[in-house]
């Protein structure tokens, strides 16, 4: 199968995991050692490039790491890490803990990034709210993105409204199923196994 797309796809896999009491990347599912293998391995049939955005090597498999370059955990550090890293103009941002998130969803929000060019970043959305490790990141993003860095302000969702953003809506909610706790974790390995 020819990959869909040249811009880098980055899994981001370097939270703390608090609520879920252990590294929920490295929890098992859909027949893989761990998420992070699961998404890395989903993200590769699409994309040339595939990373993996974490604090430190963590995996029992092979793929390219972006290290976060400081020392605060989260997700706006990843995004920096990896413009710093990469060096590219843009990326396709996609969180571990969102294993429902289909290739025909990914497609459909990268159909709408092509649309819409002129803009600093794409994000999904559901009725729910906005999903900020669901969408492109461009380059465009990245000064804003380091003042609210050097103000010590890490919310996505504050960063998006800031910057020049459009939003991609989707009407299922369930692909968005985030796993931050252990009943989260147990609803999709039962949403797999169906």
């Amino acid at each position: 199968m020819n990959k869909i797309s040249k811009i880098p796809a980055v899994l981001f896999a370097g939270g703390k995991s608090s609520r879920m009491g252990r590294d929920k990347a490295l929890l098992p599912y859909g027949g893989f050692s761990s998420l992070g293998e699961f998404g890395f391995r989903n993200l590769s049939d699409l994309f040339e490039n595939v990373y993996i955005s974490v604090k430190s090597d963590k995996f029992d498999f092979s793929a390219p790491l972006v290290l976060d370059k400081f020392e605060e955990s989260s997700p706006l550090v990843g995004i920096m890490s990896v413009f710093d890293s990469l060096k590219c103009d843009e990326f396709f941002a996609l969180s571990v803990d969102m294993p429902c998130v289909e290739k025909k969803d990914v497609l459909r929000l990268l159909d709408y990034a092509n649309e819409h060019k002129d803009s600093n970043a794409v994000i999904a959305c559901s009725h729910s709210g906005i999903e900020p490790l669901f969408g492109v990141y461009r380059k465009g993003i990245y000064g804003i993105a380091d003042l609210f860095l050097k103000e010590n302000n890490h919310r996505l969702t504050a960063l998006i409204k800031s910057a020049e953003c459009k939003i991609c809506e989707f009407e299922n909610e369930d692909i968005f199923l985030n796993l931050n706790h252990p009943d989260d974790y147990e609803n999709a390995l039962k949403l797999i196994k169906s």
